[in-house]
């Protein structure tokens, strides 16, 4: 399998600095590249081959003052990598001991530890945290694993679907029928997230698993893109470039800052290509609990 890949991260119209950061991570070759290393990812990363290790793509959205959020968004990626490329051979995933999803799964549970005890041990950065939204790639398999309100969706011909669900307030009520997801979008609480990296020493990630189709493109966000666009904004733009992931992305970007860019703007796009990936041949999008070989360990 071929991932076709791009990413771009925006600081849009109003904010001083750029509290988002994102990954995009090659485990054959440890190869890596963050949002703090540049804007839009470089040209070695437009086509990637999956091989046995996978590949882990992630957006983070920082949050706190004085930049912590900005601290805090690239501390979660960057221990990810750390973590899936060998820091600790103890917990670093190779494809002889666990699964890439329990692998990635552990990571963001030391991420989380590493980001709560900085900032309860420097003044300067209480109160920081960051979303978490990552994509496991291995085989036809992609592994979600989510802590706030980034987002995934997997789009498939007219289709698009969103993979994760927001731990957000107004997800929350909208689960509850107290609102519509119409009204969540315009909702005073709209932006108060239940879970977010270091904000508290303990964290609980959500996962799900897609299989994907010759041709599906997946797409990772910060709520400065979905917090502006519709699915089916998204879904329309993505079309029109359907052979230019670059240009997609920076059209997506550039919709979210005409309608007001309050907000960082992070996006990765990723098409998954190759003859061996089966074609949908119709297939609805379909979301799987991922099959995780120890989910009891979590905590360790």
């Amino acid at each position: 399998m071929i991932i076709e890949l791009f990413a771009k991260s925006d600081v849009g119209q109003v904010r001083p600095g750029n509290e988002d950061n994102y990954l995009l991570l090659d485990l054959a070759d440890a190869k890596s590249w963050m949002g703090s290393d540049g804007e839009e990812s470089p040209a070695d990363f437009t086509s990637l081959k999956v091989e046995s290790n996978g590949i882990v793509l992630v957006v983070s959205d920082g949050m706190g003052g004085a930049l912590a959020g900005e601290v805090a968004s690239r501390m979660s990626v960057e221990i990810v990598r750390d973590v899936l490329t060998g820091v600790d051979p103890n917990i670093t995933y190779s494809p002889d001991n666990k699964s890439l999803i329990d692998s990635l799964l552990r990571a963001v549970i030391i991420a989380n530890s590493e980001i709560s005890h900085l900032s309860q041990e420097e003044p300067q950065y209480s109160g920081m945290g960051a979303t978490f939204t990552g994509a496991a790639v291995k085989d036809e398999l992609v592994d979600f694993v989510q802590v706030g309100d980034s987002r995934g969706y997997l789009i498939r011909g007219d289709e698009i679907k969103q993979t994760t669900k927001d731990q957000s307030l107004v997800q929350q009520l909208i689960d509850v029928n107290q609102i519509s997801e119409e009204e969540a979008e315009t909702h005073m609480l709209r932006n108060v997230i239940l879970q977010a990296l270091g904000a508290q020493s303990e964290v609980s990630p959500v996962s799900c698993r897609v299989r994907v189709k010759r041709g599906d493109i997946m797409l990772l966000c910060s709520d400065g893109l979905s917090g502006k666009l519709r699915a089916e904004d998204m879904l329309q733009i993505v079309k029109t470039n359907v052979n230019d992931l670059e240009a997609a992305c920076n059209a997506l970007v550039a919709e979210a800052n005409l309608r007001g860019g309050e907000d960082n703007i992070t996006v990765i796009l990723a098409k998954f290509t190759g003859d061996d990936l089966a074609e949908p041949m119709g297939e609805k999008i379909s979301i799987e609990l991922p099959s995780l070989e120890d989910d009891t360990t979590l905590g360790d």
